[in-house]
């Protein structure tokens, strides 16, 4: 069920001696990534999963997960701060002036089927003065508390739209950050968000409907639009083929993390949310 990607592991001596060390971890009902530094955040390790076809549930995820906690002996050591990264489409961007940490629930009761007993959060997105209110993975926390005890966590798309907030210049920018089954559609213009959404997948034809729609609606041109892509997706995946039979200008945003140096096993624009 599990397939291991790749595991780049870079000789650093100082990291591997240091009681001070980091794990940062991403997971999704796609799979699972984890990467160990220092606080300069200096990778000494990294190591990606996917999951044969994605999971429907967050306790295939603890499975899938504690089995690979098992195997991964790396993982079975002390960490001085652990930081996790929540992974799915249970989320939505509240703007500040609209936001009451009373109504969580009513934020999300019309896009997504919420139950009684879920743990709804929030992150702070300061670069634009919002909140992203989400349902994190309540038994994959309590897995990771168990073994380490307190840590962060916080929604991937939080993290992802302040990187690319960061990123982006003044001229309007189109970003798609690409996973098994699900994509986000991030749009920046002057470090303001135009839009934000996240999109389920089963086909090409599911990807390519989502994006093109998304341009329509923002009066955007096939054309003259650049699109920066991120994620799991190469210059071979079929949803690059018919990306490009559409989209005039694409092009791949590029990590600049120094393990990704003198390898060719994985792409240097996915993982940009645990790595870039």
């Amino acid at each position: 069920m599990i397939k291991q990607v790749v595991k780049k592991k870079t000789i650093n001596k100082e990291i591997q001696e240091s009681s001070k060390k980091k794990l940062s971890i991403q997971f999704s009902l796609d799979g699972f990534s984890f990467y160990i530094s220092n606080y300069q955040n200096d990778i000494s390790e990294f190591t990606s999963f996917t999951f044969t076809k994605a999971l429907k549930s967050p306790e295939l995820i603890l499975k899938e997960i504690q089995e690979i906690f098992k195997n991964e002996k790396c993982l079975q050591q002390d960490f001085e701060t652990v930081n996790v990264i929540h992974q799915n489409n249970l989320s939505t961007l509240v703007p500040n002036q609209y936001f009451k940490k009373s109504n969580l629930n009513n934020y999300l009761k019309y896009s997504i089927k919420t139950i009684a007993t879920d743990l709804i959060v929030y992150d702070e997105l300061n670069t634009i003065k919002a909140k992203n209110v989400y349902i994190p993975f309540v038994n994959i926390n309590n897995f990771i508390f168990q073994n380490f005890g307190e840590f962060e966590y916080k929604h991937h798309s939080s993290i992802l739209i302040e990187k690319l907030v960061l990123q982006s210049n003044n001229s309007l920018n189109f970003f798609i950050n690409i996973s098994q089954s699900l994509f986000d559609i991030v749009v920046i213009k002057d470090s303001k968000i135009l839009f934000y959404n996240i999109f389920e997948y089963q086909t090409k034809e599911d990807f390519i409907y989502y994006i093109l729609f998304t341009l329509e609606q923002l009066d955007l041109s096939t054309e003259t639009t650049n699109i920066s892509i991120i994620g799991a997706i190469n210059e071979q995946s079929e949803l690059y083929k018919i990306l490009y039979t559409y989209i005039r200008n694409i092009s791949f945003l590029n990590s600049k993390k120094t393990i990704f140096n003198n390898q060719t096993e994985i792409d240097k624009h996915s993982n940009f949310i645990l790595l870039g």
